[in-house]
């Protein structure tokens, strides 16, 4: 397979921008696992454009049943890489749940999540939310709207129960982030209680991201957070309003990652770099010319061995517009952002909000020092692996310098108070102030015992 690649990348040079350098592969045929969701588009996208095969990698995409059983496949081997929830090698490489050395050297994007809310839900949150000048509702919509309707729920004896994708995920930290920032208590994690819902106001758990709508409708749970197109699926269906996106929460917000087991990654350095490099040109295909590819996109994303939903539903979001109520549909570009912003590459500084968050609602019970967070987080998230892969290319005359921080630490610079909805500002160089300076969650030298927070 290797030289069949190599022939048809020699007969093709003349049409193609520069010599690309075709490395020494340890591994050629590679299987990657991803969840049906629109984030999962830069694998979707490598594969069809044809760039795992211009670096000579035969690859297959596998749609997993769930996070946990995508997670399981990478450590087992049955799965050589997968999109990943970015919670997921962090928290595998300190042994919360399974434990095993997960590597990043690619972040996938920027943005892409929604809150949503049953139709009853909204009905009750609307008189609280205030109006623009023609009528609809202002944003971004705090969750100070959704205490009264908390508070009626309590009063008829009923649990306010809100889905998310898995322990770890994003969305998981984005909903309490977003319930905290009204002065909502999302819950907390014990070593003895890894419900989450510890002394919680609302009520978390589980449900896969396909299954969200109609676990909505059934009425088991009153609203979700989740990626796309599963918000739109709700607008589409009419059975939900989604009330914030996660780029309201925080603009350009991390999220999911492309992880392999260090294992891999040290046994398959040239073949982990071939996958970088086609994974960064199928983000900048995806964002290039102020996404004029991302209609192609929507079509190859709505094929069934993806994420298979309807391309209008799809659409909703990946062409820069969301849609929040039927007919209320606003411009938000950066709602899926792939490339641009330096999106691909893995931050430090990422990650350390993640663990943050993990520290905050428990399930890092203790307190640990600023250097411990720098220390995961360089042992998981890989930009020198990016950056050499992005050097390969550059030279190859296929992307342009001016696209990557070459000259990075590996941290962002803070996130400023506006950019988030709480007005906390983030920096990733001092995570211990960060933790503390949150209105709700576990402070410096806290701890969940039993039901109650010491310390």
């Amino acid at each position: 397979m290797k030289r069949l690649s190599a022939i048809l990348t020699a007969t093709t040079l003349l049409t193609t921008p520069a010599f690309a350098e075709m490395l020494e592969l340890e591994k050629d045929e590679l299987t990657f696992g991803f969840i049906k969701l629109t984030d999962m588009a830069p694998l979707a996208v490598a594969y069809e454009q044809g760039y795992f095969f211009d670096e000579g990698l035969f690859v297959t995409l596998e749609a997993q049943a769930n996070w946990k059983v995508l997670l399981d496949g990478v450590i087992d081997g049955t799965l050589d890489g997968a999109h990943m929830l970015a919670g997921q090698p962090l928290a595998a490489t300190i042994g919360y749940g399974t434990e095993a050395h997960i590597v990043t050297p690619f972040s996938m994007d920027l943005n892409g999540n929604g809150i949503t809310v049953s139709n009853e839900v909204w009905d009750m949150m609307r008189p609280h939310i205030p109006s623009m000048d023609d009528g609809r509702p202002q944003h971004p919509i705090s969750a100070e709207a959704l205490q009264p309707v908390i508070e009626q729920f309590n009063a008829d004896g009923k649990p306010f129960n809100m889905g998310m994708v898995f322990p770890v995920s994003t969305h998981n930290y984005e909903l309490r982030y977003w319930l905290a920032s009204g002065g909502i208590n999302p819950g907390y994690y014990s070593p003895e209680d890894v419900t989450g819902q510890i002394a919680a106001d609302v009520f978390l758990s589980v449900t896969p991201p396909p299954q969200m709508p109609a676990t909505l409708e059934a009425g088991t749970i009153n609203g979700y957070c989740v990626g796309e197109p599963w918000n739109q699926q709700a607008v589409i269906k009419g059975i939900g309003v989604p009330v914030i996106t996660d780029y309201e929460i925080w603009k350009n917000n991390p999220e999911k990652v492309f992880g392999i087991s260090a294992e891999f990654a040290e046994a398959n350095p040239n073949t982990t770099l071939a996958v970088t490099k086609a994974l960064i040109r199928a983000a900048m295909w995806l964002d290039e010319n102020d996404n004029a590819n991302r209609v192609e996109a929507v079509n190859i994303l709505s094929k069934p061995e993806y994420v298979g939903a309807d391309a209008d539903v799809i659409d909703n979001s990946m062409t820069g517009t969301f849609e929040y109520e039927p007919g209320d549909v606003r411009d938000v570009p950066d709602f899926n952002v792939f490339f641009r912003y330096y999106a691909n590459y893995p931050y430090y500084s990422d990650a350390v909000w993640y663990l943050t968050q993990m520290r905050r609602w428990g399930q890092i019970a203790e307190d640990q020092p600023d250097s411990w967070y720098d220390e995961v987080a360089k042992s998981v998230y890989k930009p020198e692996i990016y950056l050499e892969a992005a050097r390969m290319l550059v030279d190859e005359g296929l992307a342009s310098e001016a696209d990557f921080p070459w000259d990075s630490d590996g941290y962002r610079e803070p996130t400023p108070a506006a950019d988030i909805i709480d007005g906390v500002p983030y920096d990733g160089r001092t995570p211990n102030a960060y933790i503390d300076s949150l209105p709700i969650g576990l402070k410096s030298g806290q701890t969940v015992v039993g039901n109650e927070i010491q310390g």
